[in-house]
């Protein structure tokens, strides 16, 4: 007989009472750690998580760079997510931790700013999409807070009144903050913490640099990110993601021009590379 426990711990059974036979399916079985793989190999962790992501500041707007690496547990789910979304043509957002729930809340807010534009005849302000990021996460917390389907978004936004880009972060909670320069959120962003502000001090500020150079710092500290952090995949085997946004909409940097910047990299031939040319795309036509 199930037995209610003082403690409060309603997971443990009394184990001064008999317990009764249970051969139902959804028998009450002692919970394993996180930590350790069943069988198999397949991680007990169901929640897959996005891991590290980067937006800067650069000349025409944020750069936002991130890893393609889907982790659950100690497991590799997917080498190829896609971290960066668009939201309209001058937002976008970089997505860690809970992969499924971060992209059911893209989509609703991309919904949402294409319903309110089409209904009131004009753009969504940029504090009202700030707002619904907030109560989109704010509205989660009780899964976030059962431990599964937390939520850590860098928003990245183009604005149109005070032409400029600009960079905002959130907490579990869906407390807002915005940076000057810089912003990171996942696994492997506390790693590389410090290094943002070398870049500011021995260089000169993102916000003073052509997209070229921002997307060197960029590719470099992403780079430095995937040798602290497991979850954090490098661009050995696999090319990170990289979407700009600017007045002039939403622009992608195609996988030839990665590969010219990193093998430079490599090289130590910055100088000899051709600028970065990115393509603009339509933010509707973007699949999440």
């Amino acid at each position: 007989m199930l037995t209610f426990n003082p403690s409060g711990d309603f997971s443990r059974l009394d184990s001064a009472k008999p317990q009764a036979s249970l051969s139902a399916p959804h028998a009450a079985r002692p919970a394993a750690p996180r930590t350790e793989a069943p069988a198999g190999g397949v991680s007990q962790n169901i929640d897959t998580h996005g891991t590290t992501v980067i937006a800067v500041k650069y000349k025409d707007g944020v750069l936002n760079v991130a890893d393609r690496r889907a982790t659950a547990g100690m497991s590799v789910m997917f080498d190829r997510s896609e971290k960066i979304l668009a939201l309209d043509d001058h937002t976008l957002v970089s997505i860690s931790g809970s992969f499924a729930k971060a992209i059911e809340i893209s989509r609703y807010l991309r919904h949402s700013f294409k319903y309110y534009s089409r209904s009131q005849l004009q753009p969504m302000s940029l504090e009202g999409k700030l707002a619904e990021m907030t109560r989109a996460i704010t509205n989660n917390l009780p899964m976030a807070l059962q431990g599964i389907g937390a939520f850590i978004p860098v928003l990245t936004a183009y604005d149109l009144d005070a032409d400029e880009g600009r960079i905002f972060f959130y907490d579990g909670l869906g407390a807002r903050f915005e940076s000057s320069e810089f912003g990171a959120a996942g696994s492997g962003s506390s790693a590389i913490r410090g290094s943002f502000d070398y870049i500011v001090r021995t260089k000169k500020p993102f916000s003073e640099m052509s997209l070229d150079e921002a997307l060197r710092e960029s590719l470099i500290l992403l780079d430095i990110a995937a040798d602290l952090d497991a979850a954090t995949g490098g661009y050995s085997k696999i090319l990170p993601a990289a979407k700009a946004v600017t007045r002039e909409g939403i622009l992608s940097i195609d996988e030839d021009q990665l590969n010219a910047v990193l093998t430079s990299i490599q090289n130590g031939t910055l100088a000899s590379v051709p600028p970065v040319r990115p393509r603009k795309i339509d933010a509707d036509a973007q699949v999440i």
